[in-house]
This record gives C-alpha cells, structure tokens and sequence, in this order.
C-alpha cells in the first residue's frame, strides 16, 4: 500500500497542476513553486518533458525530478527519490501534440484534464494535501470532444460534491486594510437566468457551506457574513424588485435561527466599503459580476479563487491563460496570483489540521 503522507509531521504537499500548455499556467507554476519550495512542497503536475524546457528557458538554477504516476501509486510521495526541498517533483502527465505558445490545440484537452484526474486522486489517497490549479482553456477540453464548463464544477462533479461554492479572496494590503473575501449564490450563468436561480434551498446551502469552511479552513471562530441584494437598492422595498422579499431575506432570517452571523440584504453599490467590510468576514453576492468585479479592481493579479463545500483544498488564480502574454515569449508573466493561491492552499491545510486536533474524539 502507499504511503500516505501527514502533513503535521512537516510542510504540506500542495499538488499544482500546470493548466493549459499554451498558456502562461505552466510558466506560473514553475516559477511559484520554485520560489515557495522551502516553505512547502510542491509537486507539479504535467508533461515532465515539456516543463523541464521551460524551467532551462526560466531560469537554470530550476530542478525538477519528474517521475511517472504509478510510481506514486505504488511508493508515495515520500517513497520517491530526490524529493527533497532543493528540487521540485514531477508528476508526468505527458501531452499529445508539441506545444506552441499562444497557440491552442485540442489533441491536448486531454492530456490537461487528466492532470486533475490525478491531483484529485493523489489528495484522496492523502499523496497530496491540497491542489492550487493553474488556468485552462475550457474550449480546448470542450475542442477534444469532452463536455466541460470549468474547474469548480468538475471538481464537484469528480467527488460526487452536491454543492459547492466560488469564492475569491485576497489578503490585506495597502490600499485594503483587511482580507476581502467574496462569496458567489451563482456563478457563470447569462444575467436573464440569475433570478431563477437564486432559491431558498439554495441561498441557505450555500450560507452555511461558507459559514463552516470559514471556521474549518479558515480559522474564523464566528464567521459573520454579509449579504448582497439582487437588485438595485437591494428592491427598495419591491418597487425595484421582489427577489429580496420573496427569498433573500427570508433565507437570512433562517440563517440565523440556525445561528449563523448573517446580515442583510444590503445593497450591493453601498456595501463594499471600509465601514462595513471592518464588520464581515465574508460578502455573499448574488452574481459574478456583482461581488467580483470589485475584489478584482482591488487585487487584480493577487486574489486567489477558493472552492468552497468540497471534501479536499482546491485555490486557483484570479486570471486566464493569457495566450496573448504567452506567445510573445517566457519570462513575461507575473506569479503572483499563483503564488498567493499555492501559500493560502497550504495555510488552509494548517489551519483544518488544527481545528482536527482539537475536535473531541465522540467514539
């Protein structure tokens, strides 16, 4: 059997899969993992090949130790030779056709799904402890004949999750006195279809979802989330709008007889503001656009999307495959997000295994 690794006992393993070939994820994820590689232990995973050419373009001081994906399964990874913090390990997942920056080639869709095949597996036999993902191409997989919409819903698709959640965070800063967290009831869905989708059931599921991984991966002891309205003004009273009166407020009134910190509805143009955002751990907003466009003009390039409601860690970066920066040349792109996805991956492992350590054991 293999071994499973702990990460109590040393740094946590956070598996980093490279994304699409042709874009900047590989490059990213190259250059954040080296940069991190005292701090944790990052294991790659993609075309071994591939990534050793691009490491030699990056920078030369960069090793890698690539080895196969039945290695893993039969020895684990502190099985493996040469896994130590002065090299990056390779998980090979070799592509099917040449990359050429820029350039998108659907005989790799694949190829880069199942590098999340394989980070999904490695996190369930505890090879792994978290995965950071790097950006893909959705229409590349979708090009290779393989219904895809995105990360987060493969990801609960593959471990049978019901119900998860997206929700970007970045960490304080200059300009932002305090981490912004927001949260999404709905996500990548056409504006028209956004009020039917926000139902009771629903908006509640995905309260409490955030209210207990803020708590279990977090550290938050008692969460206190805010919650947008759907319509201007939050529906001034219905004359903007009844989905506020009809379900929204509702929900929050259920949310904390249950006893959750839920307040609202607010109205979202007024809400993300240093007075209020002082108060709240998380803001839930009803679309895409509403919550995200303001955490991205305040973060752009250092927020990091987290998937909430899954049984393992999932972060990712805050941006796409820049094929455009990619087909100039390397050393163009900034880690940045990439970075800050790998560290919070890693610091929600540490703070899940401490709330573990203190759960008294019921048996």
């Amino acid at each position: 059997m293999a071994y499973s690794y702990s990460s109590t006992n040393s740094s946590p393993v956070i598996a980093i899969t490279v994304g699409e070939p042709a874009g900047i994820g590989p490059e990213i994820s190259l250059l954040a993992a080296w940069e991190l590689r005292t701090e944790i232990r990052p294991v790659l995973i993609g075309d071994a090949a591939f990534l050793a050419m691009l490491a030699q373009d990056l920078d030369k001081n960069i090793r890698l130790m690539g080895v196969s994906q039945q290695a893993l399964r039969s020895n684990g990874l502190n099985g493996l030779p040469g896994c130590g913090k002065d090299q990056i390990t390779v998980i090979d997942c070799p592509l099917a056709a040449h990359v050429v920056a820029g350039q998108l080639d659907a005989r790799n869709g694949r190829s880069v799904l199942q590098s999340l095949d394989f980070a999904i597996e490695a996190t369930q036999q505890g090879w792994v402890d978290a995965i950071a993902t790097a950006p893909l191409q959705k229409s590349t997989i979708n090009d290779a004949g393989i219904a895809f919409t995105g990360h987060t819903e493969y990801f609960a698709q593959q471990t049978k999750t019901q119900h998860v959640v997206m929700m970007l965070a970045c960490e304080a800063s200059a300009h932002l006195p305090q981490p912004l967290r927001v949260a999404l009831a709905t996500t990548h869905l056409p504006l028209r279809e956004v009020p039917d989708a926000i139902r009771f059931d629903d908006l509640l599921g995905t309260l409490q979802i955030i209210h207990h991984d803020l708590e279990h991966k977090f550290g938050i002891a008692k969460p206190r989330i805010f919650v947008t309205g759907l319509n201007p003004h939050a529906g001034e009273n219905g004359y903007l709008g009844r989905e506020e009166i009809d379900v929204i407020n509702p929900v929050i009134q259920h949310a904390k007889s249950l006893g959750l910190d839920v307040r609202g509805s607010f109205p979202a143009d007024t809400l993300f503001q240093q007075k209020y955002l002082k108060d709240c751990d998380c803001v839930l907003a009803m679309y895409h656009d509403q919550g995200l466009s303001v955490l991205k003009f305040a973060s752009f390039g250092l927020g990091v999307n987290i998937t909430l409601g899954l049984p393992l860690i999932r972060t990712s970066v805050d941006h796409g495959t820049a094929l455009d920066l990619a087909k100039i040349g390397t050393g163009l792109a900034d880690a940045g997000s990439m970075r800050v996805a790998i560290k919070m991956a890693a610091e929600m492992v540490l703070r899940q295994n401490m709330a573990k350590s203190v759960t008294p054991n019921k048996s």
